[in-house]
Formats: C-alpha cells, sequence, structure tokens
C-alpha cells in the first residue's frame, strides 16, 4: 500500500467532506423506514454483517489492515462508538434527522466539558461561551423546555456524550491506526451489542408494538424483503461516507475540515424533505445556526 498523502489541500479535503455529508445526511433517513420492519439490534447486525466483507475486500486491494496496532485504544474507541451509534440510531426511529442530528453533534461541546472537568486542561473563555452557544442550540433544535425532557429527545444528546469520549480516545491513542481496524472493530462491537440485546429480548419477551414505535424491542424478524435495499444502502453508504470523512481529514488542516462536516445540517433534513416532506421551524433553523458557530468556535479553538 502507498503512503497516505498528507499535503495539505484545502479544495480536495472540503469536496471530500462534503461528499461524505451528502451521503450520510441521506442514507440515515433510511433508519426511519428500516425501524418499520425490524428492530434496532437485528439492524445492527445485519448492517455489521454486509460491512465487515466489504472491509476486507479494501484491505485485499490494499487499502489498510484489518487488525489494529494497539488492540485495547481501539477496544476502548470502538465501545465508545458503537454506544454512540446504538442512541443516535434508536433515537432516528422517533425523531426528525435534523432532530436527531442537534443531539449527536453536540460531541464537541461535550469534549470541551470533558476535558474541562476531567482532564485539568484549561479551554479558556471563548470555549465557554460556545459551550453556552452551542447548548441553548440544541434545545431549540430539540424543540421542548429543559424541564420537560422525554426520553427519545434525550437519546441523542446520551450519543452525543459517547461520540465525544470516542473522539478523545481517537484523537490521544489511535492516531497510527488504520481507519479498515478501526471500522472493522467498531462493526464488530455492534454485532456484539445487537446479539446481546437480541438475547436479552428473548428472556423479557415484551409486548412489541406495531412498526417504529417497536424499534427498540424488536426481536429477529425473518421476513426481510421490505428492508434488503435499504441495509444493502446503509452498510456500502456508511463505509464510503467513513472513509471520504477520514480522506478530508488526511487532506486538510482539522479545523478548517470539521466546520464543513456541519454541512450534514443542509443535507441531512434535505433529503427528508425531498423523501419524506419533513420540515423543520424557523426557531429550529435558528438553533441549528447556534450549534455550527458554536462548533466553529470550539475547532478553531483548539
Amino acid at each position: 500500500m502507498s503512503d497516505v498523502n498528507t499535503q495539505n489541500n484545502p479544495r480536495a479535503a472540503a469536496l471530500s467532506m462534503i461528499g461524505a455529508m451528502a451521503i450520510i445526511g441521506t442514507i440515515d433517513n433510511f433508519i426511519a423506514v428500516i425501524a418499520r420492519d425490524i428492530g434496532l439490534w437485528q439492524f445492527q447486525i445485519l448492517r455489521a454483517a454486509l460491512a465487515l466483507p466489504m472491509l476486507w475486500g479494501a484491505v485485499l486491494f490494499g487499502f489498510g489492515q484489518m487488525l489494529p496496532k494497539n488492540w485495547m485504544a481501539v477496544f476502548v474507541r470502538s465501545a465508545l462508538l458503537a454506544t454512540a451509534m446504538v442512541f443516535y440510531f434508536g433515537a432516528l426511529a422517533f425523531l426528525p434527522i435534523s432532530q436527531a442530528l442537534a443531539g449527536l453533534l453536540t460531541a464537541p461541546i461535550f469534549v470541551v466539558v470533558i476535558t474541562a472537568l476531567f482532564r485539568g486542561v484549561s479551554v479558556g473563555p471563548t470555549r465557554y461561551v460556545a459551550v453556552i452557544i452551542g447548548f441553548a442550540g440544541t434545545m431549540l433544535v430539540l424543540d421542548v423546555s429543559p424541564m420537560a425532557l422525554e426520553w427519545t429527545v434525550i437519546m441523542p444528546v446520551i450519543g452525543g456524550v459517547f461520540y465525544a469520549l470516542a473522539a478523545i480516545v481517537t484523537r490521544d491513542y489511535c492516531q497510527d491506526e488504520s481507519p479498515i481496524a478501526m471500522l472493522a472493530m467498531l462493526m464488530v462491537f455492534q454485532m456484539i451489542i445487537g446479539a446481546v440485546a437480541l438475547a436479552v429480548l428473548v428472556q423479557m419477551d415484551p409486548t412489541v408494538p406495531a412498526g417504529r414505535d417497536g424499534f427498540l424491542v424488536r426481536g429477529w424478524i425473518w421476513d426481510l424483503a421490505q428492508v434488503w435495499p435499504f441495509l444493502l444502502i446503509q452498510a456500502a453508504g456508511s463505509l464510503i461516507g467513513v472513509g471520504l470523512i477520514i480522506r478530508a481529514y488526511q487532506q486538510g488542516e482539522a479545523s478548517y475540515v470539521a466546520i464543513i462536516e456541519y454541512c450534514v445540517f443542509v443535507f441531512g433534513p434535505g433529503a427528508a424533505w425531498v423523501m419524506f416532506g419533513d420540515t423543520i421551524t424557523l426557531i429550529q433553523g435558528v438553533g441549528i445556526v447556534m450549534i455550527v458557530a458554536a462548533g466553529g468556535l470550539i475547532v478553531r479553538r483548539i
């Protein structure tokens, strides 16, 4: 395999990130469709089962290695990120994608909070102001009062906490890891979490509501005729999207690339509007602008 191209190329980095967000913002809308027929845990198992052979094919073509160098670091990172995805994917069955994204993309805010409270690092007044702006923006997008939070809107925010923890571990301990190895370990973790959750559901034997309301408690479903196309799109699209994200960070300065990542707020809700007629309110639009502004302040000060 050739050496990774680390030459600074802002235009190529921007195009890669925009492409990644266009793909991810679009395909994540299909989770709400998948949730009508199968459960979250089966979705994670099948998605990973489809993605792992694709990753192996990438290894055979020389795009990385399957095994990590630092097993413990990649193990912890994968556990944290897999947990984040459980909350994010779970939320997508019940919330518009704009709200789920708003919760997940609080991650930079939590990175600042965790850094300040638990790592003894001074973060400065600018990023404290950014945390306040970002939190207020999140409340506007989620369209709730802090005194009346429902569990469905809390889910993606919890996902944002775990996403932040995974980002810290990635930055501090996984810099030299192959993206293929990290993706493979993540997929394995998602399969394990899905299998354990399904085993628990068998023992609990809960009443499963119809449609998307049963996404979190639905066991294994054998009739997959309606969901196979969406599962394939999710598996392939997520790998391509993550690959483009990695390429963007290889080609551009991190703070510049991270701001472009927020264009997912255009592609995600935009695709939801085209496919399902979902819209956002003016207040939610203001909240999105606040989250993007807060993220920009944070990454520019790193």
